[in-house]
């Protein structure tokens, strides 16, 4: 099958090779071309052929000479695009199947596909994957993935993911290092499944593998109130997440002796639910998990301290806000808050119940509308702050479908979205822009 061209970049490699829209593209190197992955892989180097089927049907072959990795300057039909690749698990923590019904469509779409780990860095199972299309990963030297392992041990896996299919990780990701590929991990923590000795099995297989295993995220499971049906799980109280974190740094001691890596990093909740205080910068090296909110804090308050230092406020007029935001976090807030505020800023953090989902749900991210609307509207300030996270890309939309102009009628003081970042909450909280405009 081949793709259609339908661009070519003026002064490109492939307008001198006289390659022009409506040519379709067959192969490359002698491979068909799948999708983007293959397209960009087979085109890095330096010496390859193309085979090219112009519009009257005519084939002929091109030689490619260019420098690696240079752009050939080709635009292919975005069917070459497909769907993201569905799941095939019944994780017994999966989230999308504790939605509430009556949601839009597409907060029920669950992927599970390794070309948008690579390109996305989202989290893969790869329970999906053939013996083929592992194989193509190799080939095409896939790295880095960000993989879902939960636990190595091969029926526990089975178990909790719901799939008979799901105990052979330890393998492929023995091929994955074997290949020279390397791949970050994430275990989501159920109290009484993986936690304790499975827990340690799991980290030494992982450690094991590295340097290929790059790094592991601990995530404390996420449970809504829509579990009828579900398996039981315990959700992590102050007592059991403290025991967590401790354990955890107790390991990171160890790792970086033994790897010069701490290699494995409690997520930002496991600090928020324990009330322990976050790690400073250096414990989280380079960030290597920063989307998967391992981190997150710690950069958000140094980015905070920067631009409070370098875009100084001494003191402004005399006004209240209110900052809503998810019940684990507000106490942090709280104490950013009092601590950089200018003078005359007067900053009330509103922790928001989880209504909507269930109140074990304590994430800024998944409050909705309705929740921020009933818990806010009787209070009294000059401003209202929430986090631009609590709303889809699009910038219209609360999880509830709520539109933000809706809330923004609704409050009783002016609201204002803010970016999640440091620098973006002192410009929200100081006024800067006012002094600065």
């Amino acid at each position: 099958m081949a793709t259609e061209i339908t661009h070519v970049q003026p002064g490109s490699i492939a307008e001198r090779l006289s390659l022009v829209p409506g040519d379709r593209l067959k192969s490359i190197a002698g491979e068909p071309v799948i999708d983007q992955i293959d397209y960009q892989a087979l085109t890095a180097r330096a010496r390859f052929t193309m085979e090219v089927i112009a519009p009257d049907g005519t084939e002929r072959e091109v030689l490619v000479r260019k420098k690696d990795w240079e752009p050939l300057g080709l635009t292919l039909d975005q069917t070459i695009v497909s769907a993201p690749r569905p799941c095939a698990n019944r994780c017994i923590f999966c989230f999308i199947d504790q939605m509430p019904p009556g949601m839009r469509r597409t907060l029920y779409v669950k992927d599970d596909d390794w070309r948008l780990s690579l390109m996305m860095g989202n989290f893969i199972t790869m329970t999906n994957i053939t013996e083929k299309e592992f194989d193509r990963i190799l080939r095409r030297r896939v790295s880095p993935l960000y993989i879902s392992v939960h636990t190595t041990d091969p029926a526990l896996r089975c178990r909790m993911m719901g799939n008979p299919h799901a105990g052979n990780v330890m393998e492929r990701l023995q091929r994955l290092k074997d290949a020279g590929l390397r791949f970050h991990c994430q275990i989501v923590l159920c109290p009484g499944w993986n936690d304790g000795d499975a827990l340690r099995r799991t980290l030494q297989d992982l450690a094991s593998l590295y340097p290929a295993a790059c790094s592991v995220a601990l995530v404390p499971v996420g449970l809504t109130k829509y579990r009828e049906g579900l398996p039981v799980i315990r959700p992590y109280d102050r007592e059991s997440a403290a025991r967590l974190v401790d354990e955890a740094h107790a390991m990171q001691e160890a790792y970086f002796r033994q790897l010069s890596t701490r290699f494995v990093f409690p997520s930002d909740e496991f600090y928020c639910l324990s009330g322990r205080p976050l790690p400073e910068d250096e414990a989280y090296e380079d960030y290597p998990q920063i989307e998967n909110g391992v981190g997150m804090l710690r950069m958000f308050e140094t980015d905070l301290a920067f631009a409070a230092m370098d875009e100084p406020v001494a003191q402004t007029p005399e006004r209240q806000l209110v900052i809503g935001c998810g019940t684990s976090i507000a106490g942090i807030m709280q104490g950013w808050c009092d601590r950089y505020a200018p003078r005359g800023t007067h900053v009330r953090v509103k922790p928001i119940i989880n209504h909507f989902f269930g109140e074990s749900v304590t994430v800024t991210g998944l409050l909705t509308g309705g929740d921020l609307l009933a818990q806010l509207k009787d209070e009294v300030c000059d401003a209202f702050l929430i986090c631009r996270n609590t709303i889809r890309n699009e910038g219209d939309l609360f999880l509830d479908d709520m539109p933000v102009e809706e809330l923004r009628r609704a409050l009783p003081a002016p609201l204002r979205i803010v970016e999640n970042t440091g620098e973006a909450f002192w410009h929200a909280i100081s006024g800067w822009e006012e002094h600065h405009g």
